[in-house]
């Protein structure tokens, strides 16, 4: 549900999803209580995406809880990131810088000697640049960026299925248009993605999310055309995507409001309006 962006869906089946976790974990087994924890960890990214951020930090905590009962070095970077996501959104820039280094330490410390650790190292990489990127911290969000690449080479294009972080050379490059963008450099945001296809990523939200990304660099670049484009590829991928997200729906308002004669303008705010 979370790859489809059936947002309302997933909400809906959460609390009996949490439940059984919790029920699971009462065997006191290490992969239950890991599984707990990444559970809250999906909670988290779900109400984090809608914008509910204080719900977003009580669900990352409770992630965090668990993985420490778990001892899982995996989980724990899931809840680490979900927790810093939530204090990037709570203007807790340096905080959460921390926490994604302890966090990418951590992993590395396991010795990287399966493809699961590897691929969650990559992305405990490109959570640290995007952070370091929202600080300003320039160097080291590039230099993260190229890590996560360097790192993401041995890993398959697409991941194998359940794999908790399913990061791939492309989605590395993806990261890698956001940390741009977060820098204040539209164009050299556009220039990462432009050879991104959405057949690269295999879920509907990470094809959308390739649509959102490009659709920020080029209204931050003033070029309405391409954002329209951008958000309407985005939309026939994921509607819930473009429609759910509070910071990307602002943008398809100021689109209507801003460029109404627009080519693509019209046509996105109605599928945005219906899908409402």
């Amino acid at each position: 549900m979370y790859d489809k962006g059936a947002h309302a869906r997933l909400l809906a089946v959460l609390p009996g999803l949490i439940a059984g976790g919790h029920a699971a974990a009462s065997s006191r087994q290490e992969f239950d209580q890991a599984r707990l924890s990444s559970v809250y960890s999906l909670a988290a990214a779900m109400v984090s995406k809608l914008g509910s951020y204080e719900q977003a930090r009580l669900t990352a905590d409770r992630a965090r809880t668990w993985e420490e009962v778990s001892g899982s070095p995996i989980a724990a970077a899931a809840a680490a990131r979900e927790l810093a996501i939530v204090l990037r959104h709570q203007d807790r820039t340096q905080e959460a810088h921390h926490l994604m280094q302890a966090a990418a330490s951590r992993v590395e410390a396991t010795g990287l000697r399966t493809e699961a650790s590897a691929s969650a190292y990559a992305q405990m990489l490109c959570t640290l640049a995007y952070t370091a990127a929202r600080g300003k911290q320039r160097a080291e969000a590039m230099t993260m960026t190229e890590e996560a690449r360097r790192v993401a080479r041995w890993l398959p294009p697409s991941a194998p299925s359940g794999r908790l972080f399913p990061i791939s050379p492309a989605a590395v490059d993806l990261y890698a248009v956001g940390v741009h963008w977060a820098l204040g450099d539209a164009g050299a945001a556009v220039e990462a993605g432009k050879d991104l296809r959405p057949a690269q990523f295999p879920t509907a939200e990470r094809k959308a999310r390739l649509g959102t990304d490009m659709a920020r660099a080029w209204w931050a670049w003033q070029r309405p055309e391409q954002t329209a484009r951008a958000l309407l590829d985005a939309c026939r991928a994921s509607p819930g995507e473009v429609r759910d997200r509070p910071a990307i729906r602002h943008i398809v308002s100021e689109l209507a409001e801003r460029h109404p004669h627009t080519t693509g303008v019209r046509e996105l705010h109605t599928a945005v309006t219906r899908a409402s």
